[in-house]
């Protein structure tokens, strides 16, 4: 791959999405809420791939950087069709995803292993949790390309939902919350999961605060060392927090998730 080939995959991408742009003013803004959100986690990927190349040299940043820019193809067909982003009530977004790039033929300028790789990085990019095991047979290096877009998605999907927690009292986009209902309450197992360093099952949820606890539980689910700097830095636990209601549970997960950071030889949130 060459800056040439990133050059026409974006430009494809761009095309691609334009095709999605509509007059009702929820599609339009949910359409472009993913669009922005691809290229930012293309500038995450980057970012993170860069930290980590010195220690791994077979990382190529342009692959990392294609498989960011069509990780969430899905998405917008799934918009479309669904008017929800809500997996659990409409099509597994990383599958639909797979099917566009392969009926569209997009990835034939890439080799037979890059196209693996980018197809494998994104059918595992929203799984609860990779594979323990993986086949020596398989094709080599996907595992690194997946881990590598898990962290940089995490860090844009923290981005976007933080923002939103703050401009949600002005601006308020039920698509984010998955419909979920708005009330003080959240499920008992959310809290579970974290005390047990465990991420959640996103199939459970069932108010908007749970939503709000499975994602603090992605923290461990964090693969990088500089990911986890980046976490402190733009105190993504501490927004999400925030968001929630001050009771004994929350501020036990709070002191948990700092002690969890600690341990990570990160300074306190």
């Amino acid at each position: 791959m060459d800056n040439e080939d990133t050059a026409f995959f974006h430009s494809w991408f761009r095309n691609y999405v334009r095709g999605f742009y509509s007059e009702d003013p929820k599609t339009q803004m949910n359409i472009r809420l993913k669009e922005e959100h691809t290229l930012r986690v293309c500038t995450e990927i980057v970012r993170l791939g860069k930290a980590l190349k010195p220690n791994t040299k077979a990382l190529q940043l342009e692959l990392a950087e294609i498989i960011a820019l069509f990780h969430d193809i899905g998405r917008f067909e799934q918009f479309k069709t669904y008017s929800t982003f809500d997996d659990r009530v409409s099509e597994n977004h990383a599958t639909l995803g797979l099917k566009v790039l392969k009926a569209t033929d997009i990835l034939n300028r890439l080799t037979e292993t890059e196209r693996t790789i980018v197809y494998k990085a994104i059918k595992y990019h929203n799984v609860r949790k990779l594979p323990d095991y993986v086949d020596e047979n398989e094709t080599p290096d996907w595992l690194l390309y997946s881990k590598l877009l898990r962290d940089a998605d995490k860090l844009d999907i923290w981005r976007v939902v933080t923002d939103y927690y703050t401009e949600r009292p002005r601006h308020r986009n039920t698509a984010l919350e998955l419909e979920l209902p708005d009330t003080p309450e959240y499920s008992r197992c959310f809290i579970d999961d974290i005390l047990d360093n465990r991420v959640s099952n996103s199939r459970a949820l069932k108010t908007f605060n749970d939503m709000k606890l499975l994602q603090l539980g992605w923290i461990f689910d964090i693969n990088f060392t500089p990911t986890f700097r980046y976490i402190r830095q733009r105190r993504i636990i501490e927004k999400i927090i925030a968001a929630l209601p001050d009771t004994e549970d929350i501020r036990k997960i709070r002191e948990h998730l700092n002690g969890y950071l600690e341990e990570k030889k990160l300074n306190k949130l």
